[in-house]
């Protein structure tokens, strides 16, 4: 048995993060707060405990907690959608708040030249709509 060290090379490259799967007590009220707030569209519901949702190049996964108790928060910070102009975060932020969804820090323009706000999902889950200068213009 040989127990020398193996050198593997790291590939060249990977696609991004492109899938989050979330625990979420109302999935009802998430599927429709990323379909008819967002503009996410249903890629796929096996039952009715899961849904995936997309935007297109991406990959949401909502699923129905069915433990005793659901946590009080996710340990996650945020999730983020990509926008694709400044002027974008202020069109979303407009929208957002005129269907009614709670913007937790409206929007600022950072010091790295992207432009954000936060808002909540009816699970509770911190929404960041950004433009991102690096990111932004990939598809």
């Amino acid at each position: 048995m040989d127990s020398s060290p193996k050198t593997v090379k790291r590939p060249t490259e990977n696609l991004g993060l492109r899938h989050v799967a979330l625990f979420v007590a109302d999935l009802e009220a998430c599927v429709d707060f990323y379909t008819r707030i967002v503009g996410m569209e249903i890629e796929w519901q096996p039952d009715d405990n899961n849904v995936y949702l997309t935007s297109g190049s991406d990959n949401l996964a909502l699923h129905r907690w069915q433990g005793d108790a659901m946590p009080a928060a996710q340990v996650l910070d945020h999730i983020g959608f990509v926008l694709p102009s400044m002027e974008a975060v202020d069109q979303w932020q407009a929208f957002f708040l005129a269907e009614g969804v709670k913007v937790v820090k409206p929007a600022k323009t950072h010091r790295d030249g992207a432009r954000s706000f936060y808002c909540r999902d009816p699970a509770g889950t911190l929404i960041q709509m950004i433009f991102h200068p690096p990111i932004s213009n990939k598809r």
